[in-house]
C-alpha cells in the first residue's frame, strides 16, 4: 500500500515539474516583451503649443442701484424698502433692451453701548443689465430719484465670447500647424502627422482699468451715472497644445 502511494506521488511530481517549467517558459517571453514595450519610445515625436489672443469690446453693462433706510422696527423698514424696490421696478418695466431684477435685500439691527437694539437698518437693490449702454444709462438716471447708483460694471456676453473663441481657435490651430511644418523641416523630415492635440479656452480676463473706474463711480453713490457709458475690453485666449510624429 505504501509503495503505491509513493509511486503515485513520484508520478505526480514527475508530471508537475515539467508543467511548472513549461508555464515559466511561456510567461518569461511575454513579461520581457511587456517590459521592452513599456521602455519603447518612438523617434521623431515633437511636442508643440500655440496661442491666439484678442481684445474684445465688452458689450454688456450692469448697473446696481440701492436704497438704504433706518427705522425703529423691522416691519415698517421692510415695507419702506419694498416700496422703493417696487417703484424702481415699475420705472424699469417696458424699457426696451434693458432687463431689471431685484438684487440683495438685507435688514440688520443697530445696537447702543449697552448692547440693546436701538434701531434697524436695511438695504435693497435693483440691478439693470443691457447691451444698450445709452438706454441703461438713461433708465438709471430716471431711477436716481428713488435709488442711488452703487456700482457699474462692464462684461463680455457669452455670445460675443463664443464668437471670439471660434475665430481664435482657427488662428491658434493654424499657428500650431505652421510650427509643426517648420520644425519638421528643420529636423530634416519632410512631413508630419498629428498624434494628439488639445484645444482649450482660457477664462475671459477683463482689463483692470475698467474695474477701477467702476469702483470709483461706486465710491460716491450720490453721483448719477453719466449720460454716455463706454465699456472697456476683455482678453479672450485660445490655447492649442499636442504632439506630432515627424516623418
Amino acid at each position: 500500500m505504501k509503495k503505491k502511494i509513493t509511486g503515485t506521488l513520484a508520478a505526480a511530481l514527475t508530471i508537475a515539474v515539467p508543467l511548472a517549467l513549461m508555464f515559466a517558459t511561456t510567461l518569461a517571453p511575454r513579461t520581457a516583451f511587456a517590459q521592452s514595450d513599456a521602455r519603447f519610445q518612438p523617434a521623431g515625436v515633437l511636442s508643440l503649443s500655440a496661442q491666439a489672443s484678442a481684445e474684445v469690446p465688452q458689450d454688456v453693462v450692469t448697473i446696481t442701484l440701492f436704497y438704504e433706510q433706518e427705522a425703529s422696527d423691522p416691519a415698517s423698514l421692510t415695507a419702506t424698502l419694498n416700496q422703493r424696490t417696487d417703484a424702481a421696478m415699475q420705472k424699469a418695466r417696458g424699457v426696451p433692451g434693458v432687463s431689471a431684477r431685484s438684487g440683495q435685500f438685507s435688514i440688520f439691527p443697530s445696537t447702543d453701548r449697552d448692547g440693546r437694539i436701538s434701531a434697524w437698518r436695511g438695504r435693497t437693490e435693483v440691478v439693470l443689465e443691457s447691451h444698450d449702454f445709452t438706454a441703461a444709462s438713461k433708465l438709471a438716471g430716471d431711477i436716481a430719484s428713488i435709488m442711488q447708483v452703487g456700482n457699474v460694471q462692464f462684461s463680455l456676453s457669452p455670445e460675443a465670447q463664443r464668437a471670439a473663441e471660434k475665430k481664435l481657435s482657427g488662428e491658434a490651430i493654424s499657428s500650431f500647424r505652421d510650427q509643426a511644418t517648420a520644425a519638421a523641416r528643420a529636423f530634416g523630415y519632410s512631413s508630419y502627422t498629428i498624434r494628439e492635440v488639445n484645444v482649450g479656452h482660457m477664462g475671459v480676463m477683463p482689463r483692470p482699468v475698467m474695474m477701477m473706474n467702476a469702483r470709483a463711480m461706486a465710491a460716491d453713490a450720490k453721483v448719477a451715472p453719466p449720460m454716455s457709458l463706454e465699456g472697456g475690453t476683455s482678453t479672450v485666449t485660445v490655447n492649442v497644445s499636442g504632439s506630432v510624429q515627424m516623418r
